[in-house]
Formats: structure tokens, sequence, C-alpha cells
């Protein structure tokens, strides 16, 4: 292997493959591969990591992972679907042409330092508390194993990688999908990270988010009271209108807002407030009833408060679509990788940070379930929304889970974000590289399985299916962080 230190991160620029490499099985090839390149890709995740870019401001993430693909032969479309940090790198000629999707955007404000109790590294500052640093590049690892591949073996096929900017609220793969460019791709696999690992056809909760803004009048609050029409009021309203709607709405719904702006002094009128928020359902169409009640809900409260409301919609993502033909290939494949296990230093890490729990005592899990598989489970429910959604009804899609935290660790969690920067999360990301390269060798190997995916895809969608975003046509919302 040859390798050229550059910025500080090794990239690989040129592996060269003996023929005797190649004359073990194609797997054992590509799991060794992955093995001998792990340090590479686990500095890479690092570097990302300590970028910590916000969606659609992924600009380092992204052109890391651009150059990464680029020296590997990938040829790279940049700036797609109207998204300065979205690309696609694809390799090979003719089917099956299989994608495999990567993130790399941060959550703001939770800076953390790799260590087992809270130390901020910037105050207010964004961190990697959903593991998307190893969701890119553990992808992309997957992809160039692939390629490699298809090279050694000569096997037709295409591979695409899908940068996907903006996951956290953004919807980045929404306008990827309106834009025609899963159009040709026979399957689409990905994976997230978490604290355990499986590979069941998931489900997920469809989402519209959008920022309600309410304008008043400004005044003197205790002078001319009667001449102000506070914005924050109209706020205020519309959260007490839409808190009552919590209990009559589904019992599986959720709905979360936080208040953005509420004015700048006590002593003001303020002239503008904003609250940003969230309706989730397992049903798509129960979760745009919903939010037409809370927009009545905002324009109730506007009238009730002499103030005038508008809102934006920033993002909406379809519940996720399983299938089972594809979840069983993944399964077999994570089975055959095995899970996370730690050494010393790891499982150290793994009983100071589980103290920081908000868990009932005594219930904290091992730390040696990481090494454990989850069983298979038909449509087993997940509680997160993603806009993987939005793909899975576009093309036949399959994912997994992998244990890059420590077994009860919070999703959006400092914890989530101190793991995620150690040895722990590399490895759970390189199960995951694993997984996903050797599922793409069977489906490139089986195109029956493909097939079948695509019926099945086609059954549960149904006949009638048209594709149609729930953020409507509006482009992308790239100041949603701003």
């Amino acid at each position: 292997m040859i390798t050229q230190k550059r910025n500080g991160l090794l990239l690989v620029t040129a592996l060269l493959l003996s023929g005797s490499a190649w004359s073990q099985t194609a797997r054992e090839r590509v799991l060794r591969e992955l093995n001998q390149k792990e340090a590479i890709y686990g500095e890479a995740a690092k570097t990302i990591w300590n970028y910590a870019e916000v969606g659609y401001q992924e600009e380092k993430s992204s052109a890391l992972l651009q150059d990464m693909l680029s020296k590997e032969g990938f040829k790279i479309q940049k700036g797609v679907a109207g998204i300065p940090t979205a690309f696609v790198a694809s390799f090979g000629e003719g089917g099956p042409v299989l994608g495999i999707l990567g993130e790399y955007d941060a959550l703001p404000g939770l800076s953390q330092d790799a260590w087992p109790s809270r130390k901020v590294m910037t105050d207010g500052a964004a961190g990697h508390a959903c593991g998307h640093h190893l969701f890119g590049v553990g992808s992309a690892a997957a992809a160039i194993a692939v390629k490699n591949w298809l090279v050694a073996t000569k096997q037709k096929g295409t591979i695409k990688f899908f940068g996907t900017p903006a996951e956290e609220g953004g919807s980045g793969k929404v306008y990827m999908v309106r834009a025609g460019l899963f159009n040709g791709v026979d399957a689409v696999l990905h994976w997230h990270p978490a604290d355990s690992n499986s590979a069941s056809a998931g489900v997920s909760l469809a989402n519209i988010s959008a920022k309600f803004r309410f304008k008043g009048v400004a005044a003197h609050a205790a002078g001319a009271p009667d001449r102000g029409r506070s914005a924050l009021d109209g706020v205020e309203a519309m959260d007490h209108m839409v808190n009552m709607m919590r209990e009559h709405v589904p019992s599986d719904a959720r709905i979360h807002y936080v208040i953005t702006q509420g004015g700048k002094a006590p002593n003001v009128v303020p002239d503008f407030a904003e609250v940003y928020y969230y309706v989730r359902h397992p049903q798509r169409d129960v979760v745009q009833d919903m939010w037409q009640r809370i927009v009545k809900a905002s324009e109730g409260a506007a009238m009730g408060t002499g103030t005038t409301v508008e809102h934006e919609i920033i993002g909406g993502v379809y519940e996720l679509l399983p299938l089972e033909s594809l979840a069983k290939v993944m399964y077999k494949n994570l089975k055959e990788v095995g899970g996370v296990n730690y050494d010393k230093s790891e499982t150290d890490f793994a009983q100071k940070i589980q103290t920081t729990f908000n868990l009932p005592e005594g219930k904290e899990p091992d730390p040696a379930d990481a090494a454990k598989i989850l069983p298979y489970e038909y449509e087993r429910t997940g509680m997160g929304s993603t806009d993987v959604g939005d793909v899975s009804w576009a093309v036949p899609t399959v994912g997994l889970r992998t244990a890059t935290w420590v077994p009860g660790t919070a999703a959006h969690s400092w914890q989530a974000v101190a793991a995620g920067g150690t040895s722990i999360g590399r490895k759970g990301m390189m199960v995951a590289a694993k997984t996903i390269a050797l599922t793409a060798l069977d489906l490139f190997q089986n195109p029956k399985t493909l097939t079948e995916a695509q019926a099945e895809l086609d059954e549960k969608r149904g006949k009638k299916f048209k594709y149609e975003a729930l953020l409507g046509e509006r482009p992308p919302a790239l100041d949603y962080r701003k």
C-alpha cells in the first residue's frame, strides 16, 4: 500500500494488490483490505469529528470525502440537487447499479471532548452527537472496498457513493430524490451509528418541520404597553394551543419545538419572535393532518394577539419502507462480521461514561453487549426520523445499525459525541463498512435478489403511488442552521 501525508490526514493514493491476495475468496479479501486500512479510515473520521460542521455548512467534511473517493478513481459530481455540499461519486459501468449513502453533518451546541465526563471543547460549538462523521467515512470505506473488488474480479456493475448533507432537519436526501439522482439505481445501502448492532427491516417516523415567525408592534413595556403587540405572545399562545392538542392526537405521534427568538429585552415589547416545530408519526398522511392543525393554531394565535404569522417549511421526510428481501441479506452479513469487542481501556471508558447515563440505578447495560447482534425482527419500530425514508420509497433500500457508542448511550447526547471520537466509534464504523461491502458483493453476484426487492417495493408502494416531497417544491433550506 502506498500512502502520503497531506494536511495531517493519511489519504490512500494507490493500492497495490498482489495476485496472491486476490487468490483468496473475494469476501476474505474485502475484509482483509478493510482491516488493513482501519487506521486510515479512523483518522479520516476523527478529522470530520473535529470539523463538526452543521447541515449545509459541511464544506471541509464533504471535500475530505470527495478527495478520498476521487483518489480511488471515482468520478465526482459536485454540488448536486442545488446543494453545494452534496455530491455523487461513481465507479464502474453498466448494471447492476448499487448506491451507498454517506452523511457528515453535526448537531449544534453539543461540543464535547473524547472523554467519559462532560468536557466541552468550545462553548456553543457543534458536535457529532449522531455519529455522522463515522457514517460518511464508513460508507466511503465500503464503497472503496467494493470498487477494488469490481476491478480485481472484472465484475460488471457500478457502485455509487451519495454524499448526503443536512440529514439533521435539513432533509438533504429529499432534494436528491426529487432531482432524480437515484433513478436507475437498483438498490441503496446505508447504516447508522447506535449503541447496539442490528439489521432488522426497520421503520422510522415521517416528519415535517418548520419555523413559525410572528411579527408584532414594539413599544415600551411599562410606559406604553397598550401600544404594543407582542410577537412573543403569539408564539406562546400557539405553543399553548399545540400543547393542548397533544391529548387529541394519536399516542404514537411526537411534537416538539424550541423558541429560537423571543425578544431582546424585557422592557421592549417584542416585535419579532420565532418558534421551530417538528411533527412526527409512523404514517406521513397522519403527519400531514396534524401539520394542518398546527398551522391553524398559529393563525389563531396571531389573530388572538393582534400579530401576524407566516411559516417556512424547513424539512419533510417520509417514513422508512422496509424490505425483508434485502434486510435478511444484510442481517446474514452482520452476523458474519460480528459486533464490537472492547479492549481493557475501552471497557474502562465505557464503565466510566455509563455512570453519567440517566438510567435507573443498576440498569446500565453491560459494555460487553456491544459485541452482540440483536435478533432479527420484522419491521422493527424506530422513533426517530430520517431522510433515508424518501430514498426507500424511490429505490429498494436496506440499512443496519452498529455499536459506535457505549451500550445505553442516548443519541444526540454529549456521551455519543465522546464515544464517537474514540476507538469505540472507529470499531463500530468498521463493522458497518464490512457489512455493507459484503452485502454489496452478494447483490452484485445475485441479481435475482435485486429483482425480488424491486417486486417487494412495488407491492408495498402500491400501483397508484406517486412520489411527492413533503416539503413541496421549495429549494434547499441552505441557511436553516444560520
